[in-house]
């Protein structure tokens, strides 16, 4: 394995300043190749990046925690992608959203929630479900937190447990992803986030604000994990077959398609989707989280790849960071083809 190119692009984020240290994993099949650059912390001292630090994943949550357990709860039958959400959650009201909606980011579910970060975990959830059904409904694809918030509801609503929980004990354990949790004993083994000005330095607790006031009941953010459970996530979802009770093979290789109502918004259940040509023209995997955080997975070919910064430190939102993530991204899919 060389990929020169990417890891020299990784490099350039961190001597560029553009987030303070990446970590990342390289992946084809069994073969793997792991390294960071950078600092971990640059204020309120500078401190190295070392291997095996934790991050907070932010979105990530949804896609290795929330949708897993969604999709075993599909391939068991306790679930439908057809369902009304109305059925879990009466107190929203619409019965036209569904399971599918809120997978695929097309449920139009918006509105303002005045001062949202200063609610209380109960005020939070009543004005989560007080919001309404917009123009954009099964027509627009428009990423949302509220989507995979509702999605945990469900979970918790199905299992009788909240859906941090579920996710710990039916993904991350029998994954033997033994670094993931969402309760961090060690604050300092994490990578800080930002400083905010309610908070302070932001370090092994969810920088997620509804993450942070939902806590347990949140299905959007609030997963820490590593490089090496990630690894062990990426590989799983090539090789579904060796964990199906986990990750239900059928539902697995259906995730290269595009699940919204058009079918060309490039977006699957969960995950986004984008485009290879090697071997042959086909469609890959990523998610990112709000962090600094990105997979991408080509279950075709058995190859992955874990991104891990912390890019909203010291401050939010960072925005140079996004076009140059992008770029990264190109950059990988075009050199994994020669690997």
């Amino acid at each position: 394995m060389a990929y020169q190119a990417t890891k020299t692009a990784l490099r350039r984020l961190v001597s560029a300043g553009v987030v303070p240290g990446v970590s990342y994993a390289l992946i084809d099949g069994d073969r793997v190749e792991t390294g960071q650059f950078g600092q971990a912390a640059l204020v309120p001292t500078v401190e190295p990046l070392t291997a095996g630090m934790t991050y907070d994943l932010a979105s990530l949550t949804k896609v290795v925690g929330t949708l897993s357990v969604t999709l075993q709860l599909l391939a068991t039958g306790r679930l439908r992608l057809t369902d009304p959400i109305t059925t879990w959650l009466p107190a929203f009201g619409d019965s036209r959203v569904t399971i599918q909606h809120l997978l695929t980011h097309t449920s139009g579910i918006t509105g303002y929630i005045p001062n949202r970060n200063q609610l209380n975990a109960a005020e939070l959830t009543r004005a989560l479900l007080g919001l309404h059904v917009g123009p954009t409904f099964n027509v627009k694809m428009v990423y949302a937190d509220v989507n995979y918030i509702f999605m945990g509801w469900i979970i918790e609503a199905i299992l009788g447990e909240p859906v941090q929980v579920a996710v710990q004990k039916r993904v991350l354990d029998p994954l033997g992803m033994t670094h993931s949790t969402f309760t961090p004993a060690d604050s300092h083994a994490c990578v800080p986030t930002a400083i905010t000005p309610s908070r302070g330095l932001v370090r092994g607790v969810v920088h997620d604000p509804k993450g942070y006031v939902l806590q347990r009941r949140c299905g959007s953010a609030g997963l820490f994990s590593t490089v090496d459970d990630l690894v062990r996530f990426c590989q799983a979802y090539c090789r579904p077959e060796r964990v199906a009770a986990v990750l239900p093979p059928t539902w697995l290789h259906r995730l290269v398609a595009d699940w919204t109502p058009n079918g060309r918004a490039g977006r699957s259940l969960g995950w986004a989707l984008t485009a290879t040509q090697w071997p042959t023209p086909h469609r890959v995997l990523w998610h990112s989280g709000f962090t600094g955080t990105y997979l991408v997975i080509d279950p075709q070919t058995a190859q992955a790849m874990v991104f891990l910064t912390n890019r909203v430190h010291p401050v939010a939102p960072n925005l140079p960071y996004l076009d140059q993530r992008n770029a990264v991204i190109g950059t990988y899919l075009a050199e994994k083809a020669t690997i």
